[in-house]
């Protein structure tokens, strides 16, 4: 994040060639590197990529991209040499074929700096930012511009149900693009949003996340603060006044900034309703309605904030109300958040990615009203590098309380990052804490044993839904295909 990382950045950028053909990324299996391999491939380049193991959709689309993928890691990859080398944030300094690369001329980059080299530079950036809401946000927001005639690109961290995937080129002169925090690459620990240089941005929320790289709140408000700092003075920042640790960073910022929330700021949502159908809003500023009627399908109100912040954002760069309300209430969503998969036995099942407390709170709350009267069955795998961490002990014990019952798989694990048994999510612990507060909760041994449970209590009006980060062993399809079978 310091000017020196900047100087390394700019070194590393300045070794690229003026005629590459053939790139090839280390680590293409992750969702944001097989995206830049598509975008790649959709310019003409030539490229390959090596990975330890490949899965879906990812390995599906590389095939369809004609990605040639090497299973394993080794210096044998980069023979005959390529042009130039993007390594992903998950490889480490000790792999075979980044030490390969760096006892090598090749240049190479991270996958930001690939992005802004060979697609962020030429066009106007706006990016979302923040602990909470950034997928969706992002999503909805190369929805409402691509609506409205402005052919943007996008890059997000989830499959876009507008567009299929998690990327687009367009030929428009925006790119709408998910701000990560998370570290750039073992020889950039900065984070990734540092890179994209946006005109534009929401800051959606910011709360401490990702144990594994972050020490604490402040630690995770350098990093937002840096971004803001960041910000030309011509550019805007749109901060969610929900937020007390978003307004604290933004203050460093020389861009514009505006504010929007639910409970405060310059703009806010008015007349919130949210049912069966999704929710409606209208926008006041200065205790007068600027936008009113405003119907979005996904329903919940961190979505409501959401659509929001994009509103505010967008009307800030001359989209026209009119223009945005058309966006929204045709916006349809993101793969897996809030997902409706089926529904069989009476038993309706629902996707999400949740895995930090303030997520499982506020989706918990979001399917409670979408879902009015059901009971709610939740089943959550802490899978992520925090959610494995016992730092959110207590907190998690909160955010179940809209559920009825709770079933809680064991701690993943992961052989790159090994947690000590003292620094582990106590799963024992977490569900009794929880049935202190009243949801009936269960630690269960495996994923088998939560298909069990809640194919034995699931009755017809349920909700089941499903939470994790990962794929959970395929328990919503097996869930759903279980209950297809008890209804046959």
């Amino acid at each position: 994040m310091s000017e020196e990382i900047s100087a390394e950045s700019a070194a590393r950028m300045a070794r690229v060639p003026h005629d590459v053909r053939h790139v090839h990324l280390i680590g293409v299996a992750g969702t944001a590197m097989a995206a830049l391999a598509g975008m790649l491939a959709g310019r003409g380049y030539r490229v390959t990529g090596s990975d330890n193991q490949l899965y879906e959709p990812t390995a599906s689309l590389l095939k369809r991209l004609r990605v040639e993928v090497k299973i394993g890691f080794g210096p044998h990859n980069l023979t005959p040499a390529p042009d130039l080398v993007v390594v992903g944030n998950v490889v480490t300094r000790a792999n075979s074929e980044a030490q390969a690369l760096l006892e090598s001329p090749l240049p190479y980059l991270s996958m930001p700096e690939a992005l802004w080299h060979f697609f962020l530079s030429a066009k106007r950036v706006l990016m979302v930012a923040g602990t909470h809401g950034k997928t969706t946000s992002t999503a909805m927001m190369a929805h409402v511009l691509n609506i409205a005639g402005w052919d943007p690109s996008m890059l997000v961290g989830g499959v876009a149900k507008d567009f299929g995937s998690n990327y687009r080129l367009g030929a428009g002169a925006d790119f709408v693009i998910e701000g990560d925090e998370y570290d750039t690459a073992f020889f950039d620990k900065g984070p990734k949003f540092l890179h994209y240089r946006p005109r534009g941005a929401i800051l959606t929320a910011v709360e401490f996340d990702h144990a594994d790289i972050y020490r604490d709140l402040g630690h995770v408000k350098s990093s937002f603060r840096a971004l803001a700092a960041r910000m030309e003075a011509a550019g805007v920042l749109a901060v969610c006044a929900d937020s007390p640790a978003a307004l604290e960073v933004a203050e460093s910022s020389r861009a514009r900034r505006v504010t929007f929330g639910l409970e405060a700021g310059e703009f806010r949502a008015a007349a919130v309703s949210v049912g069966a159908d999704g929710a409606r809003f209208s926008i006041e500023r200065d205790g007068g309605i600027i936008a009113q009627g405003l119907r979005l399908p996904i329903g919940g109100r961190m979505n409501v904030a959401n659509a929001l912040g994009v509103a505010v954002l967008l009307g800030e760069f001359g989209l026209g109300a009119d223009e945005i309300a058309r966006g929204l209430e045709s916006f349809r969503g993101v793969v897996r958040r809030q997902e409706l998969l089926g529904e069989a036995r009476g038993v309706t099942v629902v996707d999400d990615f949740a895995h930090h407390p303030t997520a499982i709170r506020v989706t918990l709350a979001a399917i409670a009203e979408r879902y009015a009267g059901r009971r709610i069955l939740a089943a959550f795998e802490p899978r992520s590098n925090t959610a494995r961490r016992n730092v959110f002990q207590a907190e998690f014990a909160a955010a179940f309380d809209r559920a009825a019952r709770v079933y809680l798989a064991p701690v993943y694990f992961k052989e790159n990052d090994p947690i000590p048994p003292g620094g582990r999510l106590s799963v024992e612990e977490l569900a009794a804490a929880i049935g202190r507060r009243g949801p009936a909760a269960f630690a269960c041994a495996s994923t088998g044993d939560i298909l069990e449970r809640m194919l034995a209590e699931a009755r017809p009006g349920d909700v089941a839904l499903i939470m994790s980060n990962g794929p959970f062993d395929n328990l919503k399809e097996r869930l759903l295909a279980a209950l297809g079978k008890a209804s046959g």
